[in-house]
């Protein structure tokens, strides 16, 4: 059988000029059908060699492939050296443009893009005030400087002629600083700012409220109120640590606490959250940006990134600035990451009475040493007391639901979540998220969806939605309705890859999205990006950071229109490959330096000592 797909637009301006920063081995292919097969027979896939997408032979390049490496922070030792083709070669995982060698781990990568946004304020550093034309309050005392003429002669060309604070709200908070100053005509601006709205987004928690955290200056009266319980109870022997105090002091619902059938739970219980498309929670690359481009392709529910618990009750201005919440996303949750019970109460206690949330998700999935080590994300799985604690404090003093999101186990070969998940509905969640591979495999190999679908029978009431590897409308459906494997499906790194793909789910149908319309989107998500980090140099460099970290993921998308089966598989790796034009080559490029040269068409050039080192590895193919 056949599939009509969306036929690719090649002839563009953009892709033109992508020609020239493209290498000489990565040159156009003839265009292809409209018509692409998409249900190949399984003994033909079977016939395939395993784990490499199968691409047709007039896009293939002919020559001995290598395996694809994992992207590591390391780099090449030559800055001359050819872009290779997609799917051929190393991945260098930082753009070098001082021809130094970049070792190291995340720290180093941490350092090495810090040091870079440093260098996006060198020079001097105009007040803000003074920027914006007014007068200084803080007199000598102001660590920034005051000349604008001095100011002015140094700064670096605009990056372009329009500035979307002036589009969007009619006035730029920035100023003289914005990289797009030459857009600013001041009476204009404030004609146009008549009558506009100003908001943003919600949940903007203020200084006076990280202030009084750090100073311990906020009271958790829920979060007391249930700790008073349970000790009390547990001193008298008739605490059952699985079902919580009395047997309901954490269900919020029950007949037991006079004080908490006084309570209004407005907000609990309103989403039903089966058959609803769900963005994973996404560290660093599920930024606020990013989920807006994924709303535009009709996505349901979002999820902050995993916020720290300890760091929100200290105050920590960068954990509160991931709570924030655009006003697109209509189904939104915070997901916050601990170690301790109590810690993660109080957290859930102030962001569900200071910010505007649907739900709140515990993390007990999350692999990285940084929190596994310290008790947290899945190493909370082997803990199944300490999660029932935690389940029914944040379940007692939040106003909203609560979600878990669970893999397998710890271990790939001892799985547990099927003897967990009965117990979460009596613990008070709404919603179960489990991902089908274990602390240990991490993202290697493929998830466990019989497993997934086992465990969905245990689940009695409450929804449970799987995880892993789902990258197309086929893979999503047949879980959902021929599998009946869950009762809704989480897409993360599906997501980062090919972001329209909840756009295919919902059409059911393939899109060969062409490269001058994925172009747009990144030019989408740097308007979104600038909208959010600001417009002055600083806020270009954290924009252009980011696009960049999603591109070590968006180059992994294989063109449908060069696939000889689909649907592409997320654990299949490409042999080396030319796209239908130099654009499309270039976008498949897995050199973080051509990632570098597609940010450049969008935010202008870099400085000559620029360097990025992705913070993910996001390779996950089959060894």
């Amino acid at each position: 059988t056949t599939m009509t797909i969306a036929t690719a637009d090649n002839s563009t301006a953009a892709a033109a000029a992508a020609a020239a920063a493209v290498s000489a081995a990565a040159v156009s292919a003839a265009a292809v059908s409209a018509e692409v097969s998409s249900d190949k027979p399984q003994a033909e896939r079977n016939g395939a060699e395993r784990g490499v997408a199968q691409i047709k032979a007039e896009y293939q390049i002919q020559r001995r492939a290598e395996p694809t490496p994992r992207i590591e922070a390391a780099a090449s030792d030559s800055t001359d050296a050819p872009t290779a083709a997609p799917g051929e070669g190393a991945a260098s995982a930082a753009a070098q443009g001082s021809g130094k060698r970049t070792g190291g781990q995340h720290q180093n990568r941490r350092q090495k893009n810090k040091s870079k946004a440093a260098r996006a304020e060198r020079g001097i550093r105009l007040c803000g005030k003074t920027a914006v034309g007014e007068e200084c309050t803080l007199g000598d005392k102001c660590t920034y400087s005051h000349d604008v003429a001095g100011y002015l002669a140094e700064k670096e060309p605009d990056l372009g002629p329009s500035c979307v604070n002036i589009d969007v709200y009619g006035r730029c908070r920035y100023g003289l600083r914005c990289r797009y100053a030459g857009a600013h005509t001041t009476a204009a601006d404030e004609e146009k700012a008549e009558g506009v709205s100003q908001f943003y987004a919600h949940n903007e928690v203020g200084k006076d409220l990280q202030i009084r955290l750090r100073k311990k200056q906020i009271k958790f009266p829920r979060s007391d109120e249930f700790e008073a319980i349970w000790d009390r109870e547990a001193k008298e022997g008739v605490c059952d640590t699985v079902k919580g105090p009395g047997g309901c002091a954490g269900d919020g619902d029950g007949d037991g606490d006079e004080a908490r059938e006084k309570r209004q739970r407005t907000r609990r219980g309103q989403i039903d959250y089966r058959g609803k498309t769900y963005l994973a929670p996404l560290t660093t690359v599920g930024n606020l940006p990013f989920r807006r481009i994924c709303k535009g392709y009709g996505v349901d529910i979002t999820c902050s990134e995993m916020a720290i618990a300890g760091n929100l009750l200290q105050g920590q201005q960068s954990e509160w600035a991931l709570v924030r919440r655009h006003k697109s996303e209509d189904i939104f949750g915070v997901q916050l990451a601990g170690n301790s019970a109590s810690v993660l109460g109080k957290a859930a206690e102030v962001v569900s009475s200071e910010c505007e949330v649907d739900f709140i998700d515990l993390n007990m999935g999350c692999p990285i040493d940084m929190v596994a080590n310290n008790g947290g994300g899945s190493a909370l799985l082997s803990h199944p007391k300490k999660i029932g604690r935690m389940v029914r404090t944040m379940h007692y003093v939040a106003d909203c639901d609560v979600t878990v999101k669970i893999r397998t186990g710890v271990l790939k070969n001892e799985n547990v979540a099927h003897k967990l998940i009965p117990q979460f509905e009596a613990w008070g969640a709404a919603l179960v998220t489990l991902h089908g591979r274990s602390r240990q495999q991490r993202y290697t190999k493929q998830a466990n969806w019989p497993y997934i679908g086992e465990c969905r029978q245990a689940a009695a009431r409450v929804p449970l939605f799987g995880g892993g590897d789902v990258m197309s409308w086929e893979e999503y459906w047949g879980h959902l309705e021929t599998e009946k494997q869950s009762d809704g499906i989480m897409i993360g790194r599906g997501a980062l890859v090919k972001p329209w793909v909840f756009k295919e789910i919902e059409e059911r149908r393939v899109w060969d999205i062409s490269a001058t319309e994925r172009l747009g989107m990144l030019k989408e998500f740097a308007s979104f990006g600038l909208e959010h980090w600001g417009t002055d140099s600083q806020g270009v460099s954290n924009t252009r950071r980011y696009l960049l970290e999603w591109q070590s993921f968006l180059h992994r998308y294989i063109p449908a229109g060069i696939l000889e089966v689909l649907p592409q598989r997320m654990n299949d790796r490409p042999p080396a490959f030319v796209g239908r034009n130099d654009l499309e080559t270039l976008m498949a490029s897995s050199q973080a330096r051509d990632w570098i040269k597609i940010s450049e068409m969008i935010l202008g050039p870099t400085p000559d000592d620029f360097t990025f080192v992705p913070k993910h590895k996001s390779n996950s193919y089959e060894d």
